[in-house]
């Protein structure tokens, strides 16, 4: 199969070329800063959208501008270039930031959305992905949580505080976070892309959210350091400013479409998902 991927170059988008190629696919990089060459995309059978400018950063005011447009304009840059060569399936990334800041609220694919700057960049983003279901494109969104693996993402930022003694929960650690293995991400992707009928929402989370405080000790026992520390709320406001909401906001996410298309994950715990990622 001839398959499109933007994002190519980021953590998630390395491991998906990395393996949809080891399954004997042909993936062809796509660029969606500029509109795409519709002529590139002849052929192409499926598309996965991963790119957009990452949120981890200090949101100044131009930080807000190409987040949002580097998600919405970029969507609607490819979903253009792929009406003259319409693909059967586009994957198309989006994140749990569509649920805002529940507290204890158990969040499904059915769940409204949330409130605040995540919440209405992750609604244009599937909304211009949604358009190339009006030329018979399959639409799939995946709603992703934070991304663990080894070589990039939150975790990788962590595990040196971690090793050094110095892990700490986040704020008041009541927090729930919704996680999920680089593996299954990408495993999911591929899933997706084979089974013909799946359309729609999916969470891409693990089945076991955790709280903030949960993770926190899970870190510090997988690389065997106390992680006995907390960074006040208002201490991670200062230093990130709004930003600090995407670590101090509670979603607990549990991915019911998904398990029910019969998607099974490989690290459903967080317990497992750390040794195996930490024992590499």
């Amino acid at each position: 199969m001839n398959i499109g991927l933007t994002g190519a170059s980021g953590f998630i988008g390395c491991r998906v070329q990395q393996r949809l190629t080891a399954d004997g696919h042909t993936v062809r990089a796509i660029s969606v800063r500029t509109a795409p060459d519709a002529k590139a995309l002849e052929g192409i059978t499926a598309v996965v959208h991963l790119a957009g400018e990452p949120a981890a950063q200090r949101w100044t005011a131009e930080a807000r501008r190409k987040i949002l447009e580097s998600r919405r304009e970029g969507t609607r840059r490819l979903v253009e270039a792929l009406k003259a060569h319409p693909p059967n399936v586009l994957v198309s990334a989006s994140a749990i930031g569509y649920y805002g800041d529940r507290g204890d609220e158990i969040l499904t694919e059915v769940s409204s959305p949330g409130t605040g700057f995540l919440c209405e960049v992750t609604e244009a983003w599937e909304e211009e992905a949604l358009k190339a279901a009006d030329f018979g494109v399959r639409v799939a969104r995946l709603r992703i949580g934070v991304v663990l693996g080894r070589d990039g993402g939150a975790l990788q930022k962590m595990l040196l505080p971690f090793k050094l003694g110095l892990g700490a929960k986040l704020g008041d650690g009541r927090q729930w976070m919704s996680w999920i293995h680089l593996e299954d991400v990408v495993s999911l992707i591929g899933y997706v892309i084979r089974e013909k009928t799946l359309r729609g929402v999916l969470n891409a989370t693990a089945p076991h959210p955790v709280t903030n405080a949960e993770f926190t000790k899970s870190l510090g026992e997988a690389v065997h350091r106390p992680a006995i520390f907390a960074a006040p709320a208002f201490a991670l406001k200062l230093a990130l400013g709004d930003m600090s909401e995407v670590l101090l906001a509670s979603q607990r996410v549990i991915p019911e479409a998904t398990i029910a298309s019969g998607f099974e994950f490989e690290y459903p715990d967080l317990k497992g998902a750390l040794v195996e990622i930490l024992r590499k």
